[in-house]
């Protein structure tokens, strides 16, 4: 399949510019509706009676049969899924787009009905999100050489995003202007444009100066003083060139030092952000604060950290209690 999908593009455009959603996860649901566009394409359907080669189909093609799709055709899609051997997780979550997408079409009275009214999401089994030990963290903190800037930058995102719980997409997403050297906080702009202010501990601190003062000098990055005169948006973590961080770079960096360190190497930036809210509710921190401090907004979502607190406090009683077992 060639060329954009006018209905994907729109849809995109409206949940950049309508809901607000982040430049990432607005292009994670086109590229499930791709994927469903595609599947589209290759197969045959023109009628009930009259069959037609579909991998022939234009752009606009694909998209009037996305309008007259119904469930048949989606659980067509979700079958192709499965052949591929595709989690129920992530099938769930293309499942979701569907559901978005056909609901906007809905609401837009681009359809009559919406076929996903007739499509079950698959059961799946909660999973506990992954926590690492205070010994992890800090061997993986000592990890970056920060001698030099780009490794004082590094050490600097590990300990911010451990000490505040961003999401490394909110972390990427920062400005210097977002750091209040006053407060010792950072200004956070979370899912949704919901915004939010996080206390930087000590240590981030402490990393964040190091890396500015490093960074100001450098002769690779003078454009950087030039600019910050001028723009009040200059991002706090830059690439090598200056440029603002990529979520993806921030990933590979981590994975770079999980090998040097000897670490679990499915370790996620993610892992940092479970790791800070375990380890808060681990030393007597209460579910509302670690909400707040998370930036969820149900509860209930953050209520599964107490499940991994409680098994932690369970594990630690049953090494050390003469009578545990």
């Amino acid at each position: 399949m060639s060329g954009e999908i006018a209905l994907i593009e729109q849809f995109v455009s409206y949940l950049r510019n309508e809901r607000h959603f982040s430049p990432y996860t607005a292009r994670c649901y086109g590229a499930d509706l791709r994927q469903y566009a595609e599947y589209i394409a290759t197969t045959r359907t023109s009628g009930e009676n009259e069959q037609q080669d579909a991998t022939e189909m234009t752009t606009d093609e694909i998209g009037q049969r996305m309008l007259t799709g119904d469930a048949m055709l989606i659980r067509g899609f979700l079958t192709h899924l499965d052949h591929f051997g595709y989690s129920p997780a992530t099938t769930a979550r293309k499942i979701a787009t569907l559901r978005s997408f056909y609901k906007w079409m809905l609401k837009r009275e681009m359809i009559e009905s919406n076929p996903m009214m007739l499509i079950r999401t698959p059961k799946q089994t909660k999973r506990l999100p992954k926590a690492i030990s205070v010994d992890q963290v800090e061997k993986l903190l000592a990890a970056p050489d920060n001698r030099d800037t780009l490794g004082a930058r590094d050490r600097a995102i590990l300990e911010t995003l451990y000490s505040t719980g961003v999401r490394v997409s909110e972390l990427v997403d920062l400005n210097r202007s977002d750091l209040d050297y006053a407060s010792q906080t950072l200004h956070v702009r979370g899912k949704g444009k919901k915004e939010r202010i996080v206390p930087l501990g000590s240590h981030a601190m402490a990393a964040i100066r190091h890396y500015l003062t490093l960074l100001e000098p450098d002769p690779r990055f003078t454009h950087l003083r030039q600019q910050s005169m001028v723009e009040t948006i200059v991002p706090l973590f830059v690439n090598k060139n200056g440029g603002r961080l990529s979520s993806r770079s921030v990933r590979r960096k981590l994975d770079k030092y999980l090998k040097e360190s000897g670490l679990d190497l499915t370790i996620s930036p993610h892992t940092l952000r479970h790791s800070f809210a375990t380890h808060l509710l681990d030393n007597g921190a209460d579910l509302r604060s670690v909400q707040e401090l998370l930036g969820h907004q149900s509860l209930s979502t953050t209520q599964i950290y107490t499940h991994l607190s409680s098994m932690r406090m369970r594990s630690a009683y049953d090494e050390a209690h003469p009578r545990a077992s």
